[in-house]
């Protein structure tokens, strides 16, 4: 899609000139908040022009472009997927309300308002599963990929007519120039590079190179002509290369091994059968190798809930909100995350849970409501007290919230054979899906929205630089991180069903947690071993790592990136305290305001702006759930409003300071 071609400003100056490199969903979420803000701040009379960069299509971009298998899916139900502002959301500029994906295909079917009348998808299949969506589906990813090409379209549609937009379908390959004069973004194949005023990099998820600890395994397997797959993305990954009945060890049981474990065996033309009583029952076809799959914890993620709140929405933030994080900073010296900052964040997830669980199932407390809240709200999450006072007003422990049994449902567990383990964890799996598809456990909902509210509080600590080095590596990078997507990011229920089946048709084997990877050169095998079955040691001959790629700028596919960081002209998150030195492989940028710290200047560059995953701003999740005031509409708004400030600067092409005052 090609916009009109840049036109003079007033008295026939040139336009303004920003330069966006990536065009996936963060790229679109920032043309909608400037094309929402444009009216207020964007000059009458001046024009802009608009240089959007990438090989994929714009909206969807690389990760949800719809060239992909047509098996893979959202975790998200349809319903709490949007791209557009709400009444929750804390900006300054407008809000502009838009269809989340559910209202925007129930507008394609006719059960809704039509949102889109000027775009169909091109997909007959993809049209009919949007004709047919509820709120509460999981959607395919190409589903996905027609409401964020819809999205991308509705956003350039609502562009004043002084402000253009030119796509590039290729890819960005340097960026250069002073910072007091225009940039230059070099394009591959191209022998002319764009010039720009300012430019914005929003590459998404990207890709990287092994770091070193897989060396050696991937050495041993080109010595045994065995198959090995590093970190990757699941869509991309290329499993050719294994065989019909061939035993893999699979390391990694999160979103990426889902994705995996479907297009090895769906895609490889096995079926599922329902039974009478409801059960699935795989039906092979063949051409399936045999997973042994393990991880840290030795479980899958638990289960997306398929239901609402029954209650009121608990009033969010309460305990860890910009008044604590305020509180927090007014501390002398470092903070650690575990010690002084998880007992306010346990609090408020314990909060929206047990709002929750009193607001909806009365019948399972045993004190009122507002004598429950005036108790909880005087003591810390850890107390003795606190114990005391959950005890006494939730009679169930099912219905009490343990962190720490959560976290590591396998600690202290150990099988006698491989076959006891495998029926725990099938229980386990039919027991997490049941329960996250009973909204008599509707508890479990207020505790995820409470973790989103949480989540979203973090980045403002952590830009503070006051976490200690360890608390950022092995607290937030690490634990917190995990947990997070262990208790909030995990798949739909239908997918542990299949992976329930799955184990019982032997395509499926657990193997524990805290596995082990090693290799035997006598038999040129992998090997796995857990402490969960003691004495247990899986061979296979081939590996595969089911996580995606760790950010590194040092080793990034992207070639910009790569380029700046070569340069030195961009840096690496590094944390460091007395103790340790934490490289995130995150690019930093300042707070506040994204701009990309650029060592040779010694702080930030002025017309460069990085935002999204690859930063340090840590991005919370890909899409935002409608009434959460989510954190990336803020960060997109308040860039937006920057940018057009700055762009409408009558000296942005001649002060070498020009955004000084901003």
């Amino acid at each position: 899609m090609t916009g009109a071609a840049p036109g003079g400003g007033v008295g026939g100056a040139s336009p303004a000139v920003l330069v966006v490199v990536g065009a996936g969903p963060r790229a679109t979420g920032l043309l909608e908040r400037i094309a929402a803000n444009a009216p207020e701040l964007w000059p009458e009379g001046s024009q802009l022009h608009i240089h959007l960069v990438d090989p994929y299509p714009p909206g969807p971009g690389r990760v949800w472009r719809h060239d992909q298998s047509p098996l893979l899916r959202m975790n998200s139900m349809a319903e709490d997927v949007t791209m557009f502002t709400d009444e929750s959301s804390t900006i300054e500029g407008p809000v502009r309300p838009g269809p989340s994906l559910a209202e925007w295909a129930a507008g394609l079917s006719g059960r809704g308002p039509r949102h889109a009348p000027d775009f169909v998808p091109a997909d007959p299949g993809v049209l009919a599963e949007l004709r047919s969506l509820s709120g509460t589906d999981f959607p395919t990813r190409r589903a996905q990929s027609a409401y964020l090409d819809w999205v991308f379209r509705h956003a350039v549609a609502q562009l004043p007519a002084s402000v253009t937009l030119e796509v590039h379908r290729t890819t960005a390959t340097a960026v250069t120039g002073h910072p007091d004069g225009r940039q230059c973004v070099h394009l591959a194949g191209r022998p002319t590079p764009l010039a720009a005023d300012l430019v914005v990099l929003t590459q998404g998820h990207l890709g990287s190179a092994p770091p070193a600890e897989h060396r050696p395994l991937a050495a041993f397997a080109r010595r045994h002509g065995r198959f090995h797959l590093p970190p990757e993305f699941s869509a991309d990954a290329d499993l050719s290369g294994l065989r019909p009945g061939e035993h893999v060890v699979v390391r990694g049981l999160g979103l990426a091994f889902i994705d995996l474990l479907v297009l090895l065996t769906e895609g490889r033309g096995g079926t599922y059968r329902t039974g009478g009583d409801g059960t699935l029952t795989y039906v092979p076809s063949g051409r399936e190798p045999v997973l042994h799959v393990g991880s840290r914890r030795g479980v899958p993620y638990h289960s997306k809930t398929r239901y609402r709140l029954r209650g009121p929405r608990p009033a969010l933030p309460r305990y860890f909100g910009p008044e604590a994080v305020d509180l927090l900073l007014t501390r002398p010296g470092p903070l650690d995350l575990r010690r002084d900052v998880w007992p306010l964040m346990a609090k408020e997830i314990g909060f929206g849970h047990y709002h929750e669980l009193f607001h909806a199932h009365p019948g399972r407390t045993a004190l009122p409501w507002r004598e429950f809240a005036a108790a909880y709200d005087g003591l810390e999450w850890y107390a003795e007290e606190m114990t005391a006072l959950v005890a006494a007003a939730v009679p169930d422990p099912a219905d009490r919230l343990d962190f720490e049994a959560l976290d590591r449902p396998l600690d202290g567990r150990t099988f006698a054979t491989s076959e006891a383990f495998q029926d725990f964890l099938r229980d386990h799996i039919a027991e997490d899906v049941a329960r996250r598809e009973d909204g008599e456990f509707s508890a479990d909902l207020g505790a995820f929205l409470a973790l989103l509210s949480v989540y979203g509080a973090l980045p403002r600590l952590l830009a503070s630089g006051r976490l200690t080095a360890r608390s950022v590596a092995d607290h937030l990078d690490g634990w917190w991180h995990g947990f997070f997507s262990f208790l909030a990011s995990g798949p739909p229920g239908d997918r542990l069903r299949q992976l329930h089946a799955l184990s019982r048709a032997g395509v499926v084997r657990f193997v524990g947690a805290g596995m082990r990877v090693g290799t035997d050169e006598a038999t040129g095998t992998f090997t796995a071993t857990s402490p969960t079955v003691p004495g247990r040691t899986v061979r296979a001959t081939a590996l595969i790592e089911a996580y995606l790629p760790a950010p590194s700028l040092a080793r990034t596919e992207d070639p910009l990136l790569r380029d700046l960081y070569r340069r030195g002209s961009l840096s690496e998150e590094v944390v460091r305290d007395a103790t340790r030195t934490h490289r995130s492989g995150l690019l930093s940028v300042s707070p506040g305001d994204a701009h990309v710290l650029d060592p040779a200047l010694g702080g930030p560059h002025p017309r460069r702006l990085a935002l999204g995953a690859p930063t340090n701003s840590r991005a919370v999740a890909a899409f935002a759930r409608p009434r959460t005031d989510a954190p990336a509409f803020r960060q997109n708004d308040s860039v937006a409003r920057r940018l057009l400030r700055t762009l409408s600067d009558p000296a942005v092409s001649h002060s070498p300071r020009f955004l000084s005052s901003y």
